[in-house]
This record gives structure tokens, sequence and C-alpha cells, in this order.
């Protein structure tokens, strides 16, 4: 896979999307790949989850996603929370290129891979989670940082052990599916960390194979309008 294919409206559905958005937000990040992927025409809202005791608090934004949480996807009068339904979601409007690749088998393993990220290991380690440990916990940076670190190692360690043993370009095979959608914004989260990489080769390699793709490049937090 070379490049992004064309933007595209979705199949059958002529409203543009809006998606809901925080550069660093690796599940905002996840969804923003899966656009790009599929080249669909999308507007981007931004929604600082910092500034402004973060706006991700706003009246206004809990009325549209009422966890207070980024990625919110519009589209056509409808709301769609969570980034892996999101994704599933544009798979089905769009199912070209497929995010989900194979026979049911394969299909299901590139959902637990998926899974071991976005349930395992994100919801813990999140900026919530941290402020958390940091405020009414009163633990210091070091110490979270630890914990992230900790949760990193088990988690990434795991899914490496979780890819097949035939070894291809990317996560499950020759193409892009939802598992290296959620790997590559893991692994950007573990390198601000400074996160030991060093036990998981393989999910290194394939980072940086998805991240050379124009589509995963385009949606990397550093080329978006509100990392300035």
């Amino acid at each position: 896979m070379a490049a992004a294919p064309p933007a595209r409206a979705t199949r059958g559905s002529p409203a543009v999307l809006k998606l809901h958005s925080y550069f660093r937000s690796s599940a905002a990040y996840r969804c923003r790949i899966a656009l790009a992927v599929k080249g669909i025409a999308h507007e981007m809202a931004f929604v600082h989850l910092v500034k402004d005791g973060g706006q991700q608090n706003a009246p206004a934004y809990r009325a549209l996603n009422p966890q207070a949480l980024v990625p919110t996807l519009e589209h056509d009068g409808a709301v769609i929370t969570q980034s892996l339904a999101i994704i599933e979601y544009l798979d089905e409007i769009s199912p070209e290129p497929p995010l989900f690749p194979g026979d049911a088998l394969r299909r299901a393993h590139i959902r637990a891979f998926a899974l071991a990220i976005a349930c395992d290991i994100h919801p813990i380690d999140n900026l919530r989670v941290l402020n958390y440990l940091k405020g009414p916990l009163h633990q210091d940076q070091s110490a979270v940082d630890a914990w992230y670190r900790h949760w990193v190692d088990i988690g990434l360690k795991a899914c490496e052990a979780l890819l097949p043993k035939e070894r291809s370009p990317f996560c499950f095979g020759d193409q892009p599916s939802l598992a290296d959608i959620c790997l590559v914004p893991q692994l950007y989260n573990a390198r601000r960390f400074k996160c030991d990489l060093s036990g998981v080769s393989r999910l290194v390699a394939i980072d940086e194979t998805c991240r050379a793709l124009p589509a995963f490049a385009a949606a990397a937090p550093e080329a978006q309008p509100d990392a300035a």
C-alpha cells in the first residue's frame, strides 16, 4: 500500500463526517488513521484536553459525548463515541480497503490484538488516570511515569506474543488492519514516556513500516493543526 486513496464521500452517505479530536489522544489518532487509510472526506473539530481546564468538560461537548472523551464522530445527524466503534462504523460504510481482512479466525485475532491495546493498556494509562494519580492520590511524576511504563511493558510484550508466527510487514498480513491502527498510537505514547521497547522488536518494525505510509503520516500528532 504505497499511498492513501483519494478522499471520497462515504458510500450512500453524502453528508460529511466530523471528527472531534485532540492531537495527542491515541484514541483519536486511531480514528484519524482509519479515515486516512480509507480516504474518507471529513471535517475536524479540535477539543484540547488541557486548555481551559479541559475543553472536553465544557457543557456543549458533554452534551455531545457524555463521557467527556475524544474522539467523537458526527455523521448525518448521528453521534458515535469510542474509537473502535467509530472505526468499525467507518469500515462498514466504506468497506475498501478492509480493516478486518482475512477469514473469521484472522479477523478475531485482529480484534483481540486491538482490544489488548484499547481495553487493557490504554484505559489505565490515559490522561485522566495519570492526573488522578498526581492529584487526589498525591503521586509524584516519577511514580506516575513508573506506573505508565509498567503497564505498557506488560501490555506490549503480550501484544508481541499475539502476533502470528509467520512474519509479515503488518501485524496480520500484507495490509494494515485495525491491529496496526491501534499499535502505532500506542507506540507513539510509549516513546513519549520513554518506555523500553527493546523487548518488542517485531512491534517496533511494524510500527516503522506503518508510519512510512502517507495515510499514517498524515494522521500523526505532529501533523495536526491543533499541535501548534
